[in-house]
């Protein structure tokens, strides 16, 4: 299998494919969804919270930290994660954006 020429689409386009990545895997979502609903949360907790491995809770962790949707702050042995407010502005545009111009399309008739 051929590697991804992400060089041909927009940085727009390569953002939006990431994200959507980002949110492909259940526990991911859960874990955002987690976050959005205590505003902070401390790693332990989301393995008591989702029932996954430490293990595995540590990776989409890493991967949600990578693309910036959450930001992690050491507290003692502890690591407190939160939402990056900052991001998901940019991340709403994004896919609002996406979104409104799919259903202009659609809505114009220009569907087949």
């Amino acid at each position: 299998m051929g590697i991804t020429k992400t060089d041909l689409f927009s940085t727009e386009q390569n953002e939006l494919a990431q994200l959507a990545k980002a949110f492909a895997h259940p526990a991911r979502i859960a874990i955002l969804q987690y976050l959005a609903k205590t505003k902070s949360c401390i790693n332990g907790t989301l393995v008591q919270e989702l029932g996954l491995a430490q293990a595995t809770i540590s990776q989409h962790l890493r991967e949600l930290k990578e693309l910036g949707l959450i930001k992690g702050s050491i507290e003692g042995v502890s690591v407190n994660y939160c939402l990056n407010e900052e991001k998901w502005e940019r991340v709403s545009a994004l896919f609002n954006g996406l979104f409104d111009q799919l259903t202009q399309s659609c809505s114009s008739g220009d569907c087949c």
